[in-house]
């Protein structure tokens, strides 16, 4: 179908019109319009919160069902649609089908995107063929398919203006990251630490496809994108940073994927992301410290020049993939106005950073279980501030190859995977959806094959001792790291987050239900079942004047992997089939979009 746009909301018709010189100004002026949704994380600062307040803590309580709409693919949905003018954007996992949604026409089909992939593709994706949603700028929207390919559509009319591929899926780079648009350029990840890839994040030209930079994880001065300037902590990383903390060639396999949520600063001009664990899983084949895998980075847009990085978990022994979002905020501490980026880690860790330098602020447990360290060092005269102090017993390294760790808090998926946190300015807290789970850990030796898993480890994942809640939502202070409150929830929270200017937190759980909660005191408001288990992220929007909530359930991700992919093995899935088993007895597989409202008054 390939039908004109006839979107009259703010900003739509403006910005289809926008040159790519101004794309960058175009995006950031439509993201201060509460009634759409026109980037993955709602705006620039991966904040997540909307201004509307239609739908509020008194009257939350009585949202129905507006419409629905079936995606026509299983597995794993995560992302959420983008929502410009009267047209809503609505993607899946592989095939990664696109749907343009006419919201004026009673939510017609204007038109749909279907690529045509190799299905060998599947298998070398990790945990899922899920897909972290489009992006939108320059009159395009762009679409990172699992195959690698980024893919230009006219927003209009869904015509494929230019493709590039972003990586080899015959060597294990897969797409399942969102892109970011920034000023000319499209930002984008890439995955496959499972197989063994060199990592990357990369910048194309918004008009033409073409690369304008790539920033690597690891490697090379020259590939890294670093200068004499970088620092880490304040001081210079130094000539050949990453390669002195490899052994030999292992760089070139060094993993480092980059798969995660891209911020970015206009006045600082700096994008901020993470990147993830080294490879092997068995950290006793790659002894040293394995920069840059697990760093926060902060590059250059215009360059690809790291201003800054923080390695958090040097010498990964647990799969701590640090590529989860960086949340930027403007807030006081110790009374001092302070430009913040706020991290929860897979490590369980909840990092506050000014975001100007990288100076290291906060960094304490966001889950109280977390066993593998004791915490960071925080002495800034110290030569290991900014480390974590390793606890021997949950050291898989120490006990070395072919012997079972137990007991390790968190479990490889972290404390957090990539179900992204909001931030309401309102409050000044942090809504996370955390795991609490817990893993025994087994590495053993492994040879690098191209295209072939590189693990190198057995896992098994439970709830904590003397606990059977698997998951919690819990409200963060950065400024001090504390928790707030805390909702035990019964299986991991793996949806993303949504604050509200009305008082409310939104977010979804895997049975599949929407839930809605008070923002100061996390009491429950509302909750209503989905046809499936939700790993999606709640957006929000205004459309004839009236506030929607919408969501995309459709049970899968690392911890739904066993019902996504029909496994059975307790093993299997990297470990979560087993500790995810019972989740086959609250949902099934789906594909739904939902939409919510209050009735008519």
């Amino acid at each position: 179908m390939r039908k004109m746009l006839y979107a009259t909301g703010l900003g739509a018709m403006a910005v289809f019109a926008a040159g790519a010189a101004n794309a960058n100004d175009e995006l950031h002026k439509m993201s201060q319009n509460p009634k759409d949704w026109v980037m993955p994380a709602g705006d620039y600062a991966n904040q997540r919160y909307s201004k509307l307040n239609q739908i509020n803590a008194s009257n939350v309580g009585k949202l129905q069902v507006a419409w629905t709409f079936s995606t026509g693919v299983l597995r794993g949905h995560e992302g959420g649609p983008l929502i410009i003018g009267n047209i809503m954007y609505v993607h899946t996992p592989f095939p990664n089908k696109v749907y343009a949604l006419d919201l004026s026409q009673d939510n017609k089909i204007v038109w749909k995107y279907e690529p045509k992939q190799d299905p060998n593709v599947i298998p070398v994706m990790c945990c899922d063929t899920v897909n972290r949603g489009v992006a939108y700028g320059d009159g395009k929207i762009f679409l990172h398919q699992a195959d690698t390919t980024l893919v230009a559509l006219d927003a209009k009319t869904g015509k494929v203006e230019w493709t590039v591929k972003n990586g080899d899926p015959s060597k294990g780079s897969t797409g399942t990251s969102a892109p970011l648009v920034v000023k000319d350029k499209v930002l984008l990840g890439i995955s496959g630490g499972e197989f063994g890839v060199q990592a990357h994040v990369t910048a194309y030209d918004i008009k033409t496809g073409k690369q304008v930079w790539r920033g690597f994880s690891e490697g090379p001065d020259d590939q890294l994108l670093v200068d004499d300037k970088t620092t880490e902590l304040g001081k210079p990383i130094g000539k050949d940073s990453s390669l002195k903390t490899w052994q030999g060639d292992q760089w070139k396999i060094g993993g480092g994927a980059t798969w995660g949520w891209i911020s970015y600063d206009p006045e600082l001009n700096l994008v901020y992301y993470g990147s993830g664990n080294p490879s092997t899983w068995n950290p006793k084949q790659r002894p040293g410290d394995n920069k840059w895998s697990m760093t926060i980075w902060a590059r250059n847009p215009d360059t690809g020049v790291a201003k800054w990085v923080y390695q958090m978990t040097p010498h990964d022994e647990w799969d701590y993939d640090g590529v989860n979002e960086m949340i930027l905020s403007d807030q006081t501490i110790d009374g001092k106005a302070r430009k913040l980026l706020t991290h929860f880690d897979r490590n369980g860790l909840g990092y506050t950073l000014d975001r100007a330098t990288g100076e290291l602020l906060v960094a304490e447990k966001y889950d109280p279980k977390v066993n593998w360290t004791s915490g960071v060092d925080m002495k800034k005269d110290s030569p290991t501030y900014g480390r974590p102090k390793v606890l021997d017993a949950a050291s898989t390294d120490k006990a070395g190859e072919d012997v079972n760790v137990k007991g390790i808090c968190p479990a490889a998926l972290g404390s957090k995977d990539e179900q992204p946190a909001a931030y309401s300015p309102d409050t000044q807290l942090f809504y996370v959806p955390t795991n609490h789970v817990c893993m025994d850990y087994e590495p053993f030796k492994v040879s690098y094959t191209a295209g072939q898993p590189y693990v190198g480890a057995t896992l098994s994942m439970y709830p904590p001792p003397g606990e059977t809640n698997m998951g919690n939502f819990i409200a963060w202070d950065g400024k001090t790291g504390k928790i707030v409150w805390s909702n035990k929830e019964q299986f991991s929270v793996w949806s993303g987050a949504l604050a509200t200017a009305g008082g409310v937190v939104f977010y979804g759980t895997l049975e599949g239900y929407l839930k809605a909660v008070d923002a100061k005191t996390g009491k429950e408001l509302y909750k209503f079942k989905t046809p499936s288990g939700i790993i999606g992220n709640v957006t929000t929007y205004e459309h004839g004047g009236k506030q929607y909530v919408a969501i995309l359930s459709g049970v899968g991700g690392w911890a739904g992997i066993g019902l996504a992919a029909g496994l059975t093995d307790p093993t299997a899935g990297l470990g979560a089939v087993g500790g995810y088993a019972a989740l086959s007895n609250y949902t099934a597989l789906g594909g739904t979009l939902t939409v919510f409202s209050l009735p008519q008054q």
